[in-house]
């Protein structure tokens, strides 16, 4: 059985339920979830801290990042969490492994394709395989990836909710991730 790690922050559990419909879409396809959000305790002088994350992610198969776009990138508690796997970096322990990532921003052009390529750049660092939707908005049935982004799932609020169409993103793109590990 496929293991997929999905490791988060969320301020106003957007993401968190972005995160949760991509992982219930994971599961339901057989794969093992191991998810984790990134609490504040975590974070001890600017630094994440929780060994025992990073030890059960370097064990999946695939790791989903999803962090809020904040000020053109990713949230401070998700970069201390990125900051804390330079250990595993050195020793390339993520590499083969499959990546893919979620972001979500107030505005419909509030910077969040610069998160996408922040976690591209974290994930090929580590020797990642990125996956990207393989869906373009207006050009299918599939009624997803509204925004049309191509790198992951892109969500826009609307007075702290999420979109039903970007939870439906996150579904699909969990699919897809599930797929590609049953077919390596």
């Amino acid at each position: 059985m496929n293991t997929i790690g999905a490791v988060y922050f969320t301020g106003s559990d957007i993401i968190g339920k972005l995160v949760n419909a991509c992982g219930s879409a994971m599961e339901s396809a057989g794969v093992k979830l191991v998810k984790h959000r990134i609490q504040g305790d975590e974070i001890v002088n600017g630094r994440f801290v929780n060994e025992s994350l990073l030890n059960r992610l370097s064990d999946c198969d695939a790791i989903l990042f999803a962090s809020p776009t904040y000020m053109g990138g990713v949230a401070a508690q998700f970069k201390a969490f990125v900051d804390a796997t330079s250990d595993l970096w050195t020793q390339q322990a993520w590499s083969g492994k499959f990546a893919d990532g979620i972001t979500c921003g107030n505005s419909v052009n509030g910077d969040q394709s610069m998160t996408l390529q922040y976690l591209v750049t974290f994930a090929c660092q580590h020797g990642m395989l990125w996956v990207s939707l393989d869906t373009a908005n207006g050009y299918n049935d599939h009624g997803v990836n509204r925004l049309g982004c191509q790198m992951g799932v892109v969500s826009q609020s609307h007075d702290d909710q999420a979109d039903g169409r970007d939870i439906a993103t996150a579904e699909y793109l969990g699919h897809r991730l599930a797929s590609i590990l049953r077919n390596q």
